[in-house]
């Protein structure tokens, strides 16, 4: 059984939101205002980040520095590298910066990885601006993760723990979840698994791909069927 795993990488891979983390570091306070807009659906995600991201004044070196702090959910190298081992395709598919995202997992020697993600563009030394490779007509996210799924010829495995993941949670063939996605696909009574960190989620596609009957929807009926 091959899959299409489409990882989010802000709270799930990375156990902190790396744009939050910047914001408050280095962003005019308007940004907190911003935010509550895109909360409020006043926005969507893009114009929400877009905004927020033209608030930064940083040097690049001042944002590298903090994204060193930034830690990451230590079973996350050993799951890329099964990954790698099975022939299992793993892309991180995030609604946040490139920029951020690239340097955190160069750091831990994971800079192979295929990335769709908000484009960071540098427009001096100390501010920045967004672009938008993975847009789509229709989709208010910077990053719409559907149209990542429906490229695909390959089941869908979606891991996620927030509202950039909502959408592809109605329509991914597996879902394994945390966090507010979590919460998301109970009340909306959505099949998926929930994990803690990247050992569960390494046991569960291992299971899946072991016993390929209980990867299919008809399967997941029960939300914690994959639970190891």
């Amino acid at each position: 059984m091959q899959f299409n795993i489409l990882c989010d990488f802000d709270g799930t891979v990375a156990l902190q939101d790396t744009t939050d983390l910047i914001l408050s570091a280095y962003a005019d306070p308007q940004w907190e205002v911003v935010e509550k807009q895109w909360k409020a659906g006043k926005i969507g995600s893009a114009e929400c980040m877009r905004r927020q991201i033209e608030l930064i004044d940083a040097s690049p070196a001042e944002l590298q520095a903090l994204l060193d702090e930034v830690e990451i959910d230590p079973y996350f190298t050993e799951f890329a590298e099964f990954c790698a081992r099975r022939h299992l395709k793993l892309i991180i598919a995030s609604d946040g910066v490139d920029y951020f995202i690239r340097h955190i997992l160069a750091r831990i020697e994971m800079a192979h990885l295929p990335i769709r993600s908000n484009r960071l563009v540098v427009n001096s030394e100390r501010s920045y601006t967004l672009a938008f490779p993975e847009a789509q007509s229709g989709c208010a996210s910077g990053t719409c993760k559907c149209a990542l799924a429906q490229a695909s010829e390959s089941q869908t495995l979606l891991i996620g723990d927030g509202r950039s993941d909502f959408c592809l949670a109605h329509q991914a063939d597996i879902v394994l979840a945390k966090k507010s996605l979590l919460d998301y696909c109970r009340q909306h009574h959505l099949r998926h698994a929930a994990f803690e960190d990247f050992s569960d989620v390494r046991s569960m596609i291992a299971a899946l791909i072991d016993t390929p009957q209980i990867a299919t929807p008809s399967h997941m009926s029960n939300p914690v069927s994959l639970a190891m």
